[in-house]
């Protein structure tokens, strides 16, 4: 299939290593001092590499490639995580239970949280007993949350009803967790600070995977619309019909509109 694919200038390239660590599915290694994209099936086409390169080298090119395989992914990583933890229990006894996870870093690996049966759990031992304590429960159900870092076919995608939000939106309306996250996939971003167009992620997320709702929540700062309309247009363009709504926040914390 013809597809948009990373290519790296290996003369341009300095070995600084950057990319590779950037690259959430493993799909660059470092090979004789030089980056080197190992499988096409690992790239995703989306570019998180590009913005670490120091030198220009990597661009996106289109042209014949494998198909992205979330699943060969997941199983590399797994396998080089497994590799790491043998080198490091090397001669110190029984190896440490792995866990899977997709990302190269620990800031990035995946993860999914049962908040459902936390919440149940905690209503049994409080026998129903309201408390303002229950404002403080994070309902965050996934990580990592920041649009740029969210794997594209990460499995708490199927069936989710997805949160866009503004990363200052959180600070200002103060039961967010409960008012949006809560039963909800939550993606943060900031356009003004990432500078970046976050509509062709949202729109390979929203696109491959069944999503259920999205609900947009911005502040009612100007720049902010980066975030509405990028989100807008990852529907427009997924070629779904979804349930959406956009909630605006004023700087006091107030619901201005939904």
């Amino acid at each position: 299939m013809i597809r948009r694919i990373i290519q790296i200038d290996e003369e341009k390239c300095n070995g600084c290593g950057a990319c590779a660590k950037a690259c959430h599915e493993g799909a660059i290694s470092m090979v004789n001092g030089k980056a080197k994209l190992m499988r096409d099936d690992y790239c995703d086409g989306l570019g998180d590499c590009l913005p670490n390169c120091p030198v220009d080298a990597i661009h996106f090119v289109e042209r014949e490639a494998a198909a992205y395989d979330a699943e060969a992914v997941k199983q590399n990583m797994l396998k080089k995580q497994q590799e790491e933890a043998g080198k490091q229990n090397a001669g110190e006894g029984p190896k440490a239970p792995v866990k899977p996870f997709a990302g190269g870093c620990p800031g990035t690996r995946m993860r999914m949280m049962n908040r459902e049966e936390s919440m149940q759990n905690a209503e049994s031992e409080e026998e129903g007993r309201e408390t303002a304590k229950s404002v403080n429960k994070s309902m965050l159900s996934q990580w990592p949350v920041q649009i740029k870092l969210a794997p594209v076919n990460a499995p708490y995608f199927d069936g989710a009803k997805l949160l866009v939000a503004a990363d200052c939106s959180a600070y200002a309306y103060g039961d967010f967790h409960n008012r949006f996250i809560k039963g909800h996939v939550t993606l943060i971003g900031c356009p003004k600070l990432d500078n970046v167009d976050y509509s062709e992620k949202l729109t390979e997320i929203i696109k491959n995977n069944n999503i259920k709702s999205v609900t947009i929540v911005r502040m009612e700062v100007p720049c902010c619309g980066g975030l509405e309309l990028a989100a807008k247009k990852a529907l427009q363009e997924s070629g779904k019909f979804i349930p959406w709504q956009v909630v605006t926040l004023s700087l006091d914390g107030q619901i201005l509109d939904e």
